[in-house]
């Protein structure tokens, strides 16, 4: 099979670079081109036998699944570009959210998907989001989540439900590192312990308690009741956060949906005027 990446930027780059380095491809069967064509030739640079071309429709021509790294309003220019190129039994792969399905089966000939990676992926962990067209038969699933595998722990989902899910799953570890951020910085302003050091404690907890909630079978409420003793310091201090954060993971929630419905409807639009 040869695998074809559109777009090499963030994430781009990294679903490449994760799927040669866990062997799921080979970079001889990868074809890549981008906006940025110097992004591509360093990747061909750092991989030998990746071909960097210098058009999307090469890079259709080329491959038999396509995935699509591009933002939001890309996306009608790409598939303009693409779509004598591809054929039929042709999988193409957006991993852009507001981009619906039904908009993808609508411009292109041939059976598309959405799949959400994940930043950890880049380290073979966390869920990709796997949402499939009508077109997709059950073996094309099968194909690309075996795939996916390599790099991810492949997850269906509805297309309904592609924000939330998004914000936990790809968006979670930017929320979560923010958190640590602050709570890093607290320790050092408040201590003066050295900052270096409060972020290998507190990276090292974090992949800790990751586990402990996966291999160990904790679930989160149960976990703080394990650490935390009533009367004791880490149930004052979990007082206190549940009184500072009501409400604020709902007013994230908002703000994410918010963004993506404002999105969503731009694609929308870019797709009529051209």
């Amino acid at each position: 099979m040869k695998v074809g990446f559109i777009g090499t930027g963030s994430m781009g780059s990294l679903l490449i670079e994760s799927f040669i380095r866990s062997g799921a491809i080979s970079p001889g069967r990868i074809t890549a081109s981008s906006r940025t064509m110097v992004k591509t030739e360093r990747l061909a640079a750092s991989y030998p036998g990746l071909r960097a071309v210098p058009t999307n429709a090469e890079t259709a021509r080329s491959s038999d699944l396509i995935f699509l790294c591009i933002k939001p309003l890309d996306f009608k220019h790409v598939i303009d570009d693409i779509k004598a190129s591809v054929q039929p039994d042709t999988m193409i792969v957006s991993i852009t959210s507001p981009v619906l399905l039904a908009q993808l089966e609508e411009w292109l000939p041939c059976k598309v998907a959405k799949v959400i990676p994940s930043i950890t992926n880049y380290v073979c962990s966390g869920a990709a989001l796997c949402i499939y067209g009508s077109r997709i038969a059950p073996e094309d699933q099968e194909h690309l989540e075996n795939l996916l595998s390599h790099i991810s722990e492949p997850i269906r989902i509805e297309e309904q439900y592609t924000r939330i899910v998004s914000d936990i799953s790809s968006c979670g570890p930017a929320f979560f590192a923010c958190l640590l951020q602050r709570f890093i910085e607290a320790a050092v302003q408040e201590t003066g312990i050295d900052p270096e050091e409060a972020t290998t404690l507190a990276s090292r907890m974090l992949l800790g308690t990751g586990k402990l909630l996966t291999e160990g079978g904790f679930s989160p409420e149960q976990l703080q009741s394990r650490v935390s003793v009533p009367g004791g310091i880490t149930a004052e201090a979990i007082r206190m956060l549940n009184h500072e954060l009501d409400g604020t993971f709902n007013r994230l929630i908002r703000t994410t949906h918010a963004k993506f419905y404002e999105d969503v409807e731009k694609v929308g639009v870019s797709f009529l005027i051209h």
